[in-house]
């Protein structure tokens, strides 16, 4: 059985992971055979917003790992705890905690800085030749810890904006409508859009579900 690891950033679309794509990728990993291990790092997230009003929540905090909790049953590890060996490939879904929490991209743009941890289980991916994968905003991420020496091709869907963002950062922005993915054979990167473009569930579920079965081939 193939070991896939999942990178989570919270509970919620706004300081967290996108809870549709997040499920979405756990059931698509169930059905194609895989034990998906869950992980996130043991740190406050950037701010906690209300996702009733949109509005920050002033005076809250929450912790990331115990707020992945929620998504993953309970069934999670601290990401310190974990290394490239424990799995057969890694899968970041999106949501703002992608670029609010596992880095500070959604404040600082190409200079973003990239929580330690995060940035050391993508580099021990990508060294063991492993493959990734990431949806949504994710890309973003992956694009600041490996755009410089790897120049991945991989996609945030259509804006213009972000894609210039993930290119000043070292890698070739693709676009790529909704349902489909950009799989870079070379460095072993997929990528989709998901709720970068999203007006359904749907149109995230077909993307993700895509990723998942070409993370799964590429083992």
């Amino acid at each position: 059985m193939a070991k896939v690891g999942v990178v989570l950033s919270g509970c919620g679309v706004y300081d967290g992971s996108e809870i549709h794509e997040a499920v979405i990728t756990l059931l698509a990993l169930d059905r194609a055979g895989a034990e998906a291990i869950c992980m996130a790092p043991d740190a406050d997230q950037m701010h906690v917003i209300n996702h009733l009003t949109g509005d920050v929540a002033e005076g809250e905090s929450r912790n990331i790992l115990v707020e992945s909790a929620r998504i993953a049953r309970g069934n999670i590890k601290n990401l310190k705890d974990v290394s490239a060996n424990d799995f057969d490939a890694l899968i970041f879904p999106g949501g703002f905690g992608a670029a609010k929490n596992l880095c500070d991209f959604a404040i600082n743009g190409p200079d973003c800085s990239v929580n330690p941890e995060v940035a050391r289980i993508v580099k021990e991916t990508v060294t063991a030749k492993k493959p990734l994968a990431a949806v949504c905003i994710a890309p973003a991420l992956i694009a600041k810890i490996v755009g410089d020496n790897n120049s991945p091709a991989l996609t945030i869907g259509t804006d213009q904006g972000t894609a210039e963002a993930v290119q000043a950062m070292g890698a070739e922005h693709i676009s790529c409508p909704v349902r489909e993915t950009v799989v870079d054979k070379e460095n072993k990167i997929i990528t989709s859009p998901a709720y970068m473009l999203a007006g359904r569930i749907s149109e995230a579920a077909d993307g993700i579900e895509k990723t998942v079965k070409q993370l799964i081939d590429m083992i």
